[in-house]
């Protein structure tokens, strides 16, 4: 991708991530060091206006003002259906687009988003009494991502690997 392409983006990364794991940790830390570097980062406490319709105003980031997506997966992720959604959003927006998906797997196991298991499997029963009729998309998104070269962050200093399947 030349970066003119990506400097006609109002954003050049779509942060999407589970707040409650993540945005005082983590997501935060990575934000900062984003923009320190000159990125311009979408963070939906950011930039979103109190008023404003959120999902209109997430989609519209993804689809046509960002480049690039890093997700942060973590371990209670999958519980939140508005990540899931965001999720299929951004992986149907890369098919369509020269979209970059860069996710990040923090403090959980691939094969665990990969495969459901875990606090996957646990958030995946809540939603199968629910939301039956996407759960099989949000299921595939989540393989699919695996699937994705990624990186696999431990929450400890000592604990770093990158994956590129």
């Amino acid at each position: 991708m030349a970066v003119s392409e990506i400097s006609r983006c109002s954003y050049h990364v779509f942060l999407s991530f589970r707040g409650e794991d993540t945005r005082r940790s983590f997501t935060d830390h990575l934000y900062t060091a984003l923009v320190h570097l000159g990125i311009q980062t979408f963070r939906d406490d950011e930039v979103i206006e109190r008023g404003n319709n959120i999902k209109d105003e997430i989609e519209k980031a993804i689809l046509h003002h960002s480049k690039i997506s890093i997700v942060v997966f973590s371990k209670n992720y999958a519980a939140s259906t508005w990540c899931l959604n965001e999720l299929v959003i951004i992986l149907e927006h890369k098919k369509s687009s020269k979209h970059i998906v860069l996710p990040v797997f923090y403090d959980v196991d691939l094969s665990q988003v990969k495969n459901q298991t875990g606090s996957y499997a646990e958030a995946f029963t809540q939603h199968e009494q629910n939301f039956e009729s996407v759960v099989q998309t949000w299921r595939n998104a989540l393989k699919e991502v695996a699937d994705i070269g990624c990186m696999v962050l431990q929450d400890s200093w000592n604990r770093f690997s990158r994956d590129t399947n």
